[in-house]
Formats: structure tokens, sequence, C-alpha cells
């Protein structure tokens, strides 16, 4: 009995481990199967990641392509744009030029008018031609030779500024500008008061309705007239008894450079002579040449703009003497100045026959010059230094 009961728990144990096996072959199946559906899953998502970078590539390099002709395209709209406004302002000067001209010439008579009416008329043109240019000419006629001298008044204030006179008849007073943007002047009644030690005791200050900038001012029939500080190119004219702004001019084509090279601070220049207020300043579409404009002093009107030869490049100052410019240059790392080009607006000197004038050893460089009339002198500010020079003169051959 006990080897059947054996033989038949052997039977049983058999057929237990052939159902087990049957049972774990599915599972076993299974986990293949899932084991190779996961591999191709993760292939493909190695594939999308790969055409993720390559597309996030191809999109950075048309952002690199369209951002480099987005940027040409910039450069071109400026020099478009830079074109526009050159032509702008040469139209624009040109039609000024050709006002100034037609003012001064006659009205064009009927083509029908007679041959000794037409002859008279051509004479009459002629001798107002004439007329004009020995009105024009004729404010003065003075052409420097030479430097004769110079006077140290004092030293004081900034390294940039200017102190200058009213040319008006009678006016003995001096006005200091310091510095080159503040909106105070100060005024001396008598140029021995500004000399004296305890002058600012003596002095009034003048509250400037707006600020100014640069030291190219101008004082000129107790007006002040200068560089409105925070604009371009606005021009403003102060009455000196009330302190208000009596008018402004916008000087087209001015303030986009400095007016000279060795004085980053002035834009624009103003200046008197014997013949009124002008206003000097570099235009780039010039090669950063000197422009000089006429300007009315009364009505603050344009009467004419002269395009010179001169440079701006290593010019410290300029000033003007009976409608001639003179620039002065010096070295940016400082030396002798000299007044090497010049600019008669009357073409009676010519530049390239002028011979070079140098001014006295100083200190570094001038800072503003301004001329005053009456004795022939220049006031200059050099390194906080106010000086005054003398020159020696000829008579100008004026043609007429």
């Amino acid at each position: 009995m006990y080897i059947p009961t054996l033989h038949l728990a052997s039977l049983l144990l058999l057929a237990t481990d052939t159902s087990h096996a049957q049972r774990i072959s599915p599972d076993l199946a299974m986990m293949q199967y899932f084991q190779a559906r996961l591999i191709q899953l993760e292939e493909r998502l190695i594939r999308c990641d790969q055409s993720i970078q390559l597309y996030g590539k191809k999109m950075y390099d048309f952002s690199s392509t369209l951002h480099g002709q987005m940027s040409g395209m910039n450069v071109l709209s400026s020099e478009v744009k830079s074109q526009v406004e050159s032509v702008a302002l040469r139209v624009d000067r040109l039609e000024r030029d050709m006002e100034y001209v037609q003012s001064k010439m006659p009205n064009q008579p009927h083509v029908e008018v007679e041959d000794a009416l037409l002859d008279q008329q051509v004479k009459e043109a002629q001798e107002m031609k004439k007329k004009v240019k020995i009105t024009f000419a004729n404010a003065c006629g003075t052409a420097l030779t030479g430097v004769k001298s110079m006077k140290i008044v004092k030293k004081s204030g900034d390294v940039y500024g200017s102190w200058l006179r009213d040319p008006t008849k009678g006016s003995a007073q001096i006005f200091y500008f310091d510095g080159t943007r503040n909106d105070t002047l100060v005024k001396f009644p008598s140029l021995k008061t500004f000399h004296d030690s305890n002058s600012t005791q003596k002095a009034s200050t003048i509250q400037l309705p707006h600020p100014w900038q640069g030291t190219g001012h101008a004082i000129l029939n107790g007006s002040v007239y200068y560089h409105q500080a925070g604009t371009t190119n606005r021009i403003i004219k102060v009455h000196l008894l009330n302190c208000t702004v009596s008018d402004s001019i916008l000087l087209p084509g001015a303030g986009r450079l400095p007016v000279y090279g060795l004085s980053p601070h002035t834009f624009l220049h103003l200046a008197v002579d014997e013949m009124g207020l002008w206003v000097i300043h570099a235009d780039p579409e010039l090669g950063g040449n000197l422009v000089i404009t006429k300007l009315n002093s009364g009505t603050m009107h344009i009467e004419h703009s002269w395009d010179t030869h001169c440079k701006s490049q290593d010019a410290e100052v300029a000033f003007m003497v009976c409608g001639t410019m003179y620039v002065v240059y010096n070295s940016r790392f400082g030396g002798r100045s000299s007044m090497r080009c010049v600019y008669d607006i009357h073409d009676t000197i010519v530049s390239a026959e002028t011979p070079v004038l140098f001014f006295p050893k100083g200190y570094t460089s001038h800072a503003s010059m301004q001329y005053y009339p009456k004795d022939k002198q220049l006031y200059s500010w050099d390194e906080g230094y106010q000086t005054i020079y003398k020159f020696d003169v000829k008579k100008k051959t004026v043609t007429t």
C-alpha cells in the first residue's frame, strides 16, 4: 500500500509542476512583449528628441539670419534717413540763398519794354548791386596781421567759461559766464571792478529764464544771446533788464556736432563784430567744416549763411572781425595756439595767402574768445585765466 501511495504522490507532484510551468510561460511572454514595446517607445522618444534638437537648431539659425537682415535694414534705413535729411537741409539752404539773391536783385522788366528802358533798368540794377556791396562792406575794413600783446586780467572760475562786454556805445559792464552749463551770469560795473580782488562784493547776479550751454554767448544792445541747454539748436534772446525771453530761433542744420574739436561743450557759437550778430556751427554734411550765419539781432531772422573751408577738427575757438572769421587751432596735447584758417565773406582776404598768426605762449588751450569791436581787443578764457589780446591790424582793400 505504501508504494502505490508514493507513486500517487509523485504523479500529483508532477502534475502540479507541469501546471505551474504552464502558468509561468504566458507571464514571461507578456513581460518580454512589454519590454520590447518599451524599447520601441524609448527609441521613438530618442528620435523625437533628436528631431526637436534639429528643429531648435534650424529655428536658431533662422532667427540669427533674420536678426542680421533686420540689422542691415536698420542701417540702410538710417542711411536713407540721413541722406533725406541732408538733401532737405541743402534744399533749405539753397532756397535761402535764392531768396537772398532775389532780395538783392531788381524786379524783372516786362518782355515788351523798350530797349532804352531796359538799358536804364540794367544800369539801375548795377548801381543797386554796387550800393549793396558798398553798404555791406563799409561796416568796417579791419584785417588782423598779428597778435601784439597779451594781458592777464585775473584767474577765477572753472577751466571752461567766457567773459565779454557789450559793444553798445557807453557800456562798460563786464559779463561773466562760469562753466559750460548754468542759469546765472555775473555782471560787473567795469573792467577795473572785475580786476579787483574783492570784485564779487560789487558784482550782481542775473538769473536767466533758461540755462545756457557751452561757452559761445554774446551780449549786444542790452540783450544776451545764447544756446539754450537741453536743446539741439535753439538760440534765445533774453533782455537783461527784465530777464525775459524776447525772441528765439531754431537754427537749421546746427547743433549736431561741437563747433570746435577741442571744445566739446560748445555746439553753437554766437559772435559779435562791427557788422552785428553771427552764429558759427559745424556741419557734418560738409565733413565737419564750419558754417557762418548772419543773424538780425533785432528780429532774430537769418540774413545769409556761408559754407566755409575751415575745419572744426583740432580747432579751439573762432571769432569774427569785420565779417571775417578767424579760426584758432591747437594740439590735443596742448601747445601754442595759432590762427590757421581765415574766411572772409567779402572775399577780400584769401586764407591761403594769409600767414599763420601765433598767440603768445599761454597755458593749455582757449575755452572761449569774444571780440570787442570798440577797442579791437579779444577777451579770452585760458584755463581759468581771463586774458585780453591786442592785435596788429591793417585796412582791408574792398573792391566794388
